[in-house]
């Protein structure tokens, strides 16, 4: 992803001399979850805003992320996940992307930390440091776990948080996430071991320190002058005015781990750098990813200027911590400029939270089948600039109803439908010439308010204000409406049609004028509006101030050229109905714990409604067994110690399909299974499953059969089917569609872990197979048990009582 200009030309881009040139970080998201709603509105969303807005003013912009990837979480996650950190870091990195890729986040290089250059770039950093008498090495007492035989680094530390008028119970050794103070975990009151819950010994060690006090001067000059310059957010200046209040203490910047970048430092090879250390860095090291020429971008503070986003939590790291260790290098780095914090999204009654897995996440957003852009627009409009705000089904309801289908919507449809009748009832699709707009009352007073919008857009946006930048192009679309109405063009049509010209004609250039500046917010928006304006996105209109275009805007009757035959007018949005308001509320209610013991629960009851509707035939009699009891207990002998567990079938995501080129009746699939890398599934369903029908749908995928070749194809999994009795109807088996990828389907009652590869000779996947079957209700079951994932049952569309194989 990244702009036009770098596609074309294929070169990575640097500062211009004599053009502004930005520099836009959000804050790395760490790789050991799936991001929520608040981390995106909270980071990436806001910055995307930003970096698309430079881009649409003419500015030389960089947009740099990634995830930040080392440390005592990754550790964690990989216990959790039975793996190594790599394979956490490539699993979760991936899953990152793509909700950003469905968000539409324009980065210019979305990269991750575990990289060469990260560890090449944070060891010269340190170097640095050192070199310039910055560290101190001092022996500290730290937490030593002696069941797991570990130091325990600040997160795998819970306990009671010291401060007063605090005590949560659930305190991190690093930060208490309740009250926001940052912590060593030995201030922990009743501390524990999040691995084994046994109470942890104090013990010395040593590290290495970056020495904050000895920094204090050089870093409160350059806070005190950029705060002002960089115009910081209110809530920004005050995290870090009460971090200096209090006064700068030494900070560990080493830890006991494995998994980091290592010390460049012969005492302390074996340790790591502390992630708050390296995770900053990783800007620049993302950055020499993107382009080996970096340092132009962060060694030039002339040139350059830094803009960062993130989240309140974040603050004193990027103000106090991170320039901090680039002043102590000696070199001219370019520091941050401007910094723009958002503070909590709050979800429904309660807080979003990654660990708790409340609230929605990136992955929930795409099922439920609400655009994009509405998601977007309904984050940016709650955006909790200055205080906390909360995410509610209802009021994104309310958003979408009232201000994009019926504002925006309505008056993009109402003029593009009405230009686009037939001669006799409107115009033919052809935009028509407007003479004397500048003298016509009705038009004239509307530039004026347009002009105004436009200036306090500009103003709003380069203060990086995007909530109110927000909220005056929507001004824009409401002025539209009254325009509209009271100008009452259906009536000047048949009267005055020289009037209705120009109405119909300046309303058009709003509706190009809307789809520019509402770009940043809603991209995906403003292409379907360029697509109706039948124009090419990029002849989308520019904010540059020096080719006139924010100049015309004020004549928006002039925007457009008269006789421009525009596209097809469709409505833009869809209304969300109280149902389903309901239904999402019900759905994502709870953590996401709760939501899979509530499937389960669910998966439960239905087994017992079918045990009870097999007692009878439906004529209230009790229906007879079709196989003996000899047969029966046979068949029962010889499966007892082959259990269901056994088998890894997950839901499955085909990404790509098509015919075997040896094989007509086969099809080769890319199917992601949720690892790193997509798997290649030969099956033989061509005769049964169109091709169109195939892609970017959800099935279930038997993952630990033994690779085999399929004319020449190297078939590395399976997708389940069931047939009728005679094998001439076949149907995929499916998950609830908001399954997630990647997840194991479950038989309730059998637990246990999958074999990694199934014995072929051992016939287990035989055995199990033959009791593999689709019940009248058209649900998927092992025996009596139905296949369940997190959101629910899997089920075929048709194919009752059928074989699944």
């Amino acid at each position: 992803m990244g702009d036009e200009n770098e596609k074309e030309g294929g070169r990575k881009k640097v500062p211009v001399e004599g053009k502004r040139n930005i520099l836009i970080t959000s804050a790395l998201p760490y790789v050991n979850n799936v991001p929520h709603l608040g981390n995106i509105i909270g980071c990436v969303l806001s910055a995307d805003v930003f970096a698309r807005y430079c881009r649409l003013r003419g500015y030389n912009v960089l947009y740099i992320c990634g995830t930040d990837e080392y440390g005592t979480a990754t550790e964690t996650k990989a216990m959790e996940e039975n793996c190594s950190p790599q394979q956490i870091c490539d699993k979760y990195h991936k899953i990152h992307k793509e909700v950003y890729d469905w968000f539409d986040i324009s980065f210019d290089e979305f990269g991750r930390t575990s990289t060469p250059q990260h560890t090449e770039v944070c060891q010269e950093i340190f170097k640095k440091l050192m070199e310039n008498n910055w560290l101190s090495e001092n022996r500290m007492q730290q937490l030593y776990c002696e069941t797991c035989q570990r130091f325990l680094a600040d997160r795998l530390v819970e306990g009671t948080c010291p401060t007063l008028d605090c005590n949560y119970d659930s305190a991190r050794g690093d930060q208490c996430e309740k009250c926001g103070k940052l912590l060593n975990p030995t201030e922990l009151k009743d501390p524990r071991c999040k691995v084994c819950q046994s109470t942890p010994q104090i013990r010395d060690t040593d590290h290495l320190f970056l020495e904050l006090p000895l920094l204090k001067d050089k870093l409160e000059e350059y806070i005190n002058n950029m705060s002002i310059a960089g115009c910081w957010s209110q809530n920004a200046i005050q995290a870090t005015y009460a971090w200096l209040k209090e006064g700068l203490r030494s900070r560990c910047i080493t830890r006991d781990l494995k998994w980091g970048v290592p010390v460049p430092h012969e005492k302390y090879k074996d340790k790591v750098f502390y992630v708050w250390f390296d995770a900053p860095i990783g800007y620049v090291s993302i950055t020499a990813c993107y382009t080996p020429e970096w340092e132009k971008w962060w060694k030039n503070p002339e040139n350059v200027d830094l803009y960062q986003f993130m989240g309140k939590d974040n603050v004193p790291f990027h103000t106090v911590m991170f320039p901090s260790t680039l002043i102590g290098t000696g070199e001219n780095w370019t520091l941050m400029k401007s910094i723009s914090v958002t503070e909590y999204l709050n979800y429904e009654a309660g807080k979003f939270s990654k660990s708790k897995g409340v609230g929605v996440f990136g992955n929930d957003v795409k099922d439920t089948k609400i655009p994009a852009e509405v998601w977007r627009y309904y984050l940016l409009t709650n955006r909790p600039e200055v205080s906390d705000s909360l995410f509610t089904w209802v009021d994104l309801q309310a958003k979408l109803n009232t201000e994009l289908l019926n504002n925006l919507g309505n008056f993009i449809n109402r003029v593009l439908s009405f230009i686009a009748k037939a001669p006799g009832l409107g115009y033919g699709s052809s935009i028509p010439d407007a003479p004397g707009a500048e003298s016509h009352y009705l038009t004239k007073a509307l530039a004026e308010k347009v002009g105004a919008y436009l200036e306090q857009y500009i103003e709003a946006m380069e203060k990086v204000k995007l909530k109110q930048g927000l909220k005056i192009g929507m001004s824009i679309s409401s002025e539209g409406n009254g325009y509209l109405q009271e100008s009452q063009f259906w009536k000047l049509y048949k009267e005055d049609r020289a009037s209705c010209s120009i109405v119909m004609r300046t309303s058009v250039g709003l509706v190009y004028l809307l789809s520019c500046l509402l770009e940043p917010f809603m991209p995906s928006f403003s292409l379907e509006v360029l697509k109706q304006l039948n124009l090419p996105p990029e002849t989308r209109l520019s904010l540059c101030d020096e080719n006139g275009d924010l100049e015309r805007a004020r004549k928006p009757w002039e925007l457009l050229p008269a006789g421009h035959k525009i596209g097809t007018p469709e409505p833009l949005f869809n209304e969300l109905r109280d149902e389903d308001v309901e239904f999402f509320r019900e759905k994502f209610a709870g953590s996401q714990a709760d939501r899979v013991v509530k499937a389960e629960a669910e998966a439960k009851k239905i087994v017992e409604q079918l045990k009870e509707a097999k007692i009878s035939d439906g004529n209230g009699k009790k229906q007879k067994s079709t196989k003996s009891g000899s047969e029966v207990q046979i068949k029962k002998s010889c499966k007892s110690e082959v259990s269901i567990s056994r088998l890894d079938i997950r839901v499955g995501l085909i990404k790509e399909a098509q015919k075997h080129p040896d094989a007509d009746s086969l099809y080769v699939k890319e199917i992601d299974v949720g690892e790193v890398a997509t798997r290649t599934v030969v099956s033989g369903l061509v005769k049964h499953v169109p091709l169109e029908e195939m892609l970017n749908r959800k099935v279930c995928v038997l993952c630990n059969l033994k690779p085999a070749t399929m004319r020449g194809v190297n078939s590395q999994a399976m997708v389940l089917t069931a047939s009728d009795k005679n094998g001439t109807k076949v149907e995929l088996v499916e998950p609830p569609h908001s399954a997630s990828v990647g997840e194991r389907v479950t038989f309730p009652g059998f637990e246990g872990k999958p074999d990694r590869v199934l014995n072929p000779k051992k016939k287990i996947w035989e055995t199990l197979q033959s009791d593999l079957h689709t019940d009248a209700q058209l649900f998927a079951f092992y025996k009596d048990v139905p296949f369940t994932t997190s959101a629910g049952v899997c089920k075929v569309k048709s194919v009752s009582n059928g074989v699944i194989s």
